[in-house]
This record gives C-alpha cells, sequence and structure tokens, in this order.
C-alpha cells in the first residue's frame, strides 16, 4: 500500500471487515470475537498511529483511503470504546486527523466527522445504553469514563513529548498541539478534564509563536477567575507565561477585588492578595513581576495617585519580598527592577519590622542619601520619566515612609532629612525656587508641631495655630496631605497627641484627609508586624482605633448631612 510503511492494505481490509461483522450481529458470540480479538486490533491501531502522527489528513487519506470507514465503524462499538487501551489507540488516531486551522473542504469535512465520533463515545445513545444496562453499570459513571479515557490518552501523549528527546521527529508539532487545545474547548470546565488542561498548559515548546489556541487561553481564564477552573500553581503561572491577556485579567479581578470588597485591616488585603497567586509568580519569573509593575504604574497615573492604590501596591510587595525571599535560588534583583538604582532598591528592601526600631534612623539616612544623589543629579531632574521612576519605586515602599513620620516626632537630629524625604515623595516635580519656598514653610509647621509635643498642656487651638503657620493654606493639595500626615504622626506619636486625638479630627483638611485612613491602616499593620520597639506600641494602637471610628462617625455625618441638602 505503501513504500514506507509496514502496514498493508489487505490489513486494513481484514480489520474493516471485521468491523463491519461486528456492527451487523449483536450475538453472544459475535461479542466474544470481539473480545478475543481487542489485543490484535489494539496493536494495528498503534501501527497506524505510528504511520501518521506526522501527517497532515490530506496525505493520510490518500495512503490510507480505508482508514475513515474503520475507525468511524470502531468508534461506534461499544465493546472496543469500552477496552481503555483500544480507546486510547483510537483517540490518538483521531487527534492525528483533526485540523486546528482547516485549509480546504477535505480537513472541514474530516472536523465535523470527528466531532460526531468524539460525541459518539463520550455520549450514551440508545444501544449504548442497553450495553452498559446490562452489565449494570450507571449511565452517569459511564460517560464519566469515557471522557477521563479521552483524557488520560492525550495526556500521556504530551507528556511522553516532553520526556522523549531522543526523536529525530518532535512528537507534537505545534499545529497539533494548537488542535489538541481546540478539541479541548468544550470539555475545559469540566473536572475530568483538568489533567488535560496542565497538561497542555505546562508542555513545553521551542518555538517563540504560543501553539495553543487564543480561545482555549481565554476560556481557561474565565474558568480559573469564576472558579469553575482548579489548577496547579505551575499550570496557572504558565497560562500568564502564554498569555498577557490572561494575566491582565487575572490582576485587573484582583485591583477590583480589593477596591470594591471592604477589609477590615490590610492582613486580609494580604491574604487576598497572596491566595491571587499574583505576588508568587512575579517573585518566580521576573517578567511577570515587570509586566504586573506596569499595570501598577498605568492605574496609579489614571487615577491620579489615589492612597487606595497606592497602599495596594505597598501590600502587594510586602506579599512579593515574602515570596522572593522563599525562593531558592534567588534571582538578582536587577532583573526585577532593571531601571532602578540598585543600591536604592535593596536599601528599601529591607522590612522595619527585621531590624530594631534603633536602627531606624541610621537606615533612613542611607535611604535618602542615596535618593538625594540621585535625584539631585541634572540629568535626572531634567528628565520627568527618571524621577517619575525614582518616586515610584519609593512608593512601592510605604513602611519606610511611614517610619519616617513616626521618627520625625522622635528623632530631632535628623528632621530636616525626613522633611526632605516626605516632601520629595508628596510633590517630586516641584521646581528648586518653589522647592526651597514651600520646605521653610513646612520646617516651619514642624517646628510647631514638635513644640507642641513637650507642652504639659495642650488644647485643639494651639494645634489648630500650629497647623497653619506660614503660607501652605494656598499650597499644592499633596503637601496639605502632608500637612495632615504631620498631625497623624503627632497625634499617634506624641503624648499631648494621644490625649486630643478623638477632637483632632476636625482639623483634617479639604480632600487631601482621603488618604489618612489608609495612613493609619497602614501604621497599625505595621506595629502589629514589629517584632521589637517601643513599649508604647499599645497605646499607638489604641488611638488609631479611636481615629478610624471617629473619621467614620464624620463621614456618616457628612453623608446624612448631604442627603438632606439634596
Amino acid at each position: 500500500m505503501a513504500e514506507d510503511t509496514s502496514i498493508s492494505a489487505s490489513s486494513f481490509e481484514y480489520w474493516l471487515n471485521k468491523a463491519v461483522e461486528w456492527g451487523n450481529t449483536t450475538t453472544f458470540e459475535s461479542q466474544q470475537d470481539v473480545c478475543r480479538h481487542l489485543p490484535k486490533l489494539q496493536a494495528f491501531l498503534k501501527q497506524i498511529y505510528g504511520a501518521i502522527q506526522h501527517m497532515n489528513v490530506t496525505s493520510v487519506l490518500k495512503l490510507f483511503p480505508l482508514i475513515g470507514q474503520l475507525l468511524g465503524r470502531l468508534c461506534w462499538n461499544p465493546f472496543v470504546v469500552a477496552h481503555e487501551e483500544s480507546h486510547q489507540n483510537l483517540l490518538q488516531c483521531l487527534w492525528c486527523l483533526y485540523s486546528a486551522e482547516p485549509e480546504n473542504a477535505v480537513e472541514l469535512k474530516a472536523n465535523e466527522w470527528i466531532w460526531t465520533l468524539l460525541q459518539s463515545m463520550t455520549g450514551v445513545d440508545h444501544e449504548v445504553r442497553s450495553f452498559v444496562q446490562s452489565l449494570h453499570y450507571p449511565d452517569g459513571e459511564y460517560h464519566s469514563k469515557l471522557l477521563k479515557n479521552m483524557v488520560s490518552s492525550l495526556v500521556k501523549e504530551l507528556q511522553g513529548c516532553q520526556c522523549d528527546r531522543s526523536s529525530l521527529f518532535p512528537r507534537f508539532p505545534p499545529d497539533r498541539l494548537r488542535g489538541y487545545s481546540v478539541l479541548c474547548l468544550p470539555i475545559v470546565t469540566l473536572p475530568e478534564a483538568f489533567p488535560l488542561v496542565e497538561a497542555l498548559l505546562t508542555c513545553h515548546e521551542d518555538g517563540l509563536d504560543e501553539s495553543l489556541s487564543a480561545e482555549f487561553l481565554e476560556s481557561v481564564s474565565n474558568g480559573l477567575l469564576q472558579k469553575k477552573i482548579f489548577l496547579s500553581e505551575a499550570a496557572v503561572m504558565s497560562l500568564w507565561l502564554r498569555s498577557l491577556p490572561s494575566l491582565e485579567q487575572g490582576f485587573f479581578h484582583l485591583i477590583e477585588t480589593l477596591i470594591s470588597q471592604p477589609c477590615a485591616s490590610l492582613l486580609e488585603v494580604e491574604a487576598i492578595i497572596t491566595d491571587s497567586l499574583l505576588p508568587k509568580a512575579a517573585a518566580c519569573h521576573p517578567s511577570l513581576f515587570r509586566v504586573i509593575d506596569d499595570f501598577f504604574r498605568t492605574i496609579l497615573l489614571e487615577s491620579d495617585g489615589h492612597p487606595k492604590i497606592i497602599i495596594i501596591i505597598q501590600a502587594f510587595m510586602r506579599c512579593f519580598v515574602q515570596a522572593l525571599l522563599q525562593m531558592q535560588p534567588q534571582m538578582p534583583l536587577k532583573i526585577y527592577f532593571p531601571c532602578n538604582h540598585q543600591p536604592l532598591v535593596m536599601a528599601l528592601l529591607v522590612n522595619p519590622s527585621e531590624m530594631p526600631s534603633a536602627a531606624w534612623s541610621q537606615h533612613l539616612m542611607s535611604i535618602i542619601q542615596i535618593l538625594k544623589e540621585i535625584v539631585e543629579d541634572e540629568e535626572v531632574t531634567r528628565t520627568s520619566v527618571n524621577l517619575f521612576e525614582n518616586w515610584f519605586l519609593l512608593a512601592h515602599f510605604g513602611d519606610w515612609l511611614n517610619v519616617a513620620l513616626q521618627q520625625l516626632m522622635m528623632a530631632d537630629d535628623i528632621s530636616e532629612m525626613l522633611l526632605w524625604l516626605l516632601m520629595f515623595y508628596y510633590e517630586p516635580h516641584m521646581e528648586n525656587q518653589k522647592e526651597n519656598h514651600s520646605r521653610e514653610n513646612m520646617k516651619s509647621v514642624y517646628n510647631q508641631i514638635k513644640t507642641l509635643s513637650n507642652k504639659s498642656t495642650l488644647n485643639l487651638e494651639d494645634l489648630r495655630t500650629a497647623l497653619f503657620t506660614g503660607n501652605l493654606c494656598t499650597e499644592q493639595n499633596h503637601l496639605k496631605e502632608l500637612i495632615n500626615h504631620l498631625l497623624v504622626s503627632f497625634l499617634l506619636f506624641s503624648a499631648g497627641g494621644h490625649r486630643i486625638a478623638k477632637e483632632s479630627v476636625q482639623l483634617f483638611a479639604g480632600a487631601a484627609a482621603g488618604g489618612i485612613s489608609e495612613l493609619l491602616a497602614s501604621t497599625a499593620h505595621r506595629l502589629k508586624n514589629k517584632r521589637c520597639g517601643a513599649s508604647k506600641d499599645d497605646t499607638v494602637q489604641s488611638t488609631i482605633e479611636l481615629l478610624q471610628q471617629q473619621l467614620l462617625e464624620t463621614q456618616s455625618e457628612r453623608v446624612q448631612s448631604s442627603d438632606i441638602l439634596h
């Protein structure tokens, strides 16, 4: 029949005659005959598969014109289909005849025919139901078993492809892999199909182009988000590496969840972020981290630096760093932060909770000196993109900014440097002349507030006067935010502040007060995680809870007043 195969025309005719004979009679003797011939039939089907696995449909039909009749009759025979090995051999032959992207009428017709056969093999028609009932086997279990057999055969093929590196020809050309992913579409959310979905996603490829169909990747991504599909961590990461839309979909689903779902604490926020697997994926694959970081950059700019977005970025970074530290071996930080000054990255990555509080001032000074040297460089200063990138890096690590606010109330000797750091964070694009003017005014406000911390008696009017020292009432909104945050730091970390915390809520100014809740939450989270430090943390925590409660009540009153006015 063909020079390059040992399969003869007579062999095909023999087995086709057998299939016809088995299909025409349903006697007990014919059923016994099927069972006796199954081992030889299985061996013949393996021969067919070996001959056609690297051929297209047109070539196969020219070489073996009887193949369609033979496979079709065998697929309708319940005894052949119920035999696990023969069932898998039939499926292997059908996979070879399927075209992911049919190019002619023959391939289109072959695809339709294969779909019909697959439905017959996984469905339970009247004839098959009678056979199954004679074995006292439930229909549902029979259907599930057939599907599992189909999946098992494909998984074995895919796994064999990964293990066999000695073959001169690739066992799974890209178009074959693509065909498998297309065939998998109708069953992608069925639990029996999960092993096949895993095997397809984790199948290693040598080419640069993606072999799996975009529809398959989209269906898996949707199924994961809807919790209809459950895959291993490796398979989910492989999905994100293969499909940028899937990664983007997973990322924005996380952001929407965190924004729409009120969380009791940052600990709960971090738990949701960790469960998303994105921090671990980012730690394992630097390319994913850089893409996720770009997503954060985009939503931060689009939201004009909204405090909720910033606090999510900072929570994500804590989860990412934790995952990064658990990796063995660890990869160079340069791969994750290719555009940033590496000494600054290393300094910011250190968590304040990992060192004694007595060492915070020195470490902050190191961060400030490195950052100051970078941003005061003329080339950086004149390039807004470079300036933003350094600000964006600093914004990732909110714990150190939080510590800087605390240290302003506790460490007099470095207050000027700490103010520089905070002013850079709250208003990085300020021009030199304006910056000097604003810094002097901010320093004046800070000195007034700091003086109050030493007073034995303190009232609300004293604090109000201190806050409006200088000419900052008409300054940038971000500097009003800094003044609000200085006020929070004073209330939390000074004895006088604790005493007047409740009535001081009314002093938080304007729209910039929107970041107060986030600052209180991040401070509470940092102090709870601190392994060593001041003994006053309990007092600080109780003050935080008091301020949070007062803010909630104030916001509720404003909403009610607005409703009355309208």
